[in-house]
């Protein structure tokens, strides 16, 4: 593990008043330790989870599209509104690493074709891939060991079989101790990941959290043991 600290630097913050303050987790955070080679950022849309990712990915140098250090290309309104205002501690600290946006996936996959890289991604245009398939493809070839990797909603593109599959290359890279990953993420596959650090960005402060009391597990195991009544209910049948 590399990462072991995230903290923010109030004082130099203009105003508390304007975005991304205005959030409550981010506004109330002064520092987060991250314990574990695999964290998981959960939380209601608008929480702040993707924006604490992506000032991580910013101060470590990535390209705030989706990429690594090395990967230059630009995206309109592809940055950080809060990276002037963390600090990261490391020990050690490393380079290399790859920030996901699953959003701006198709952009970074244009990069690739443009930089004729392809030969790094199994060999094949990742846009000649399926969506799922171009992701498997980024997970199997670019990630390697000595890295932090920081994925913005992987499950975007992955059905539940390819879930699991992502849990299985995820395990390998972490088996071997020197890979660290932050994942904000929707999914109670996902998270179901054994003995990661959860941290819910829920009501206004961050908060680590058990797998079985996340509103994503609970909600979808709610949903499957009782489909039929709180479809009624949701519909008011």
């Amino acid at each position: 593990m590399f990462l072991k600290r995230i903290q923010v630097q109030h004082e130099k913050v203009p105003s508390k008043n304007k975005y991304p303050f205005t959030i409550p987790s981010i506004k109330n955070l002064d520092q987060l330790e991250i314990k574990n080679n695999i964290t998981f950022f959960v939380g209601e849309n608008g929480t702040g989870k993707s924006t604490l990712l992506e000032a991580i990915a910013d101060k470590c140098g990535f390209n705030m599209a989706g990429g690594g250090r090395n990967n230059y290309y630009e995206v309109d309104a592809a940055e950080s509104a809060l990276g002037d205002y963390i600090r990261l501690s490391w020990m050690p600290k490393v380079t290399n690493g790859f920030f996901l946006r699953a959003e701006s996936f198709y952009h970074f996959a244009t990069h690739i074709d443009q930089v004729d890289a392809n030969y790094a991604y199994g060999g094949r245009s990742l846009h000649k891939q399926s969506h799922g398939e171009s992701f498997l493809s980024l997970f199997l070839n670019r990630f390697k060991g000595k890295a932090i990797y920081l994925l913005d909603e992987p499950e975007a593109a992955l059905s539940p079989q390819r879930q699991l599959s992502f849990l299985k290359i995820l395990h390998d890279l972490a088996a071997s101790g020197d890979s660290q990953f932050i994942i904000a993420t929707h999914s109670p596959i996902l998270l179901g990941y054994p003995d990661a650090t959860i941290y819910s960005f829920d009501d206004g402060s961050i908060q680590e959290i058990d797998y079985e009391m996340t509103d994503h597990y609970q909600i979808t195991s709610y949903f499957l043991q009782h489909r039929e009544k709180m479809l009624k209910d949701l519909f008011n049948e």
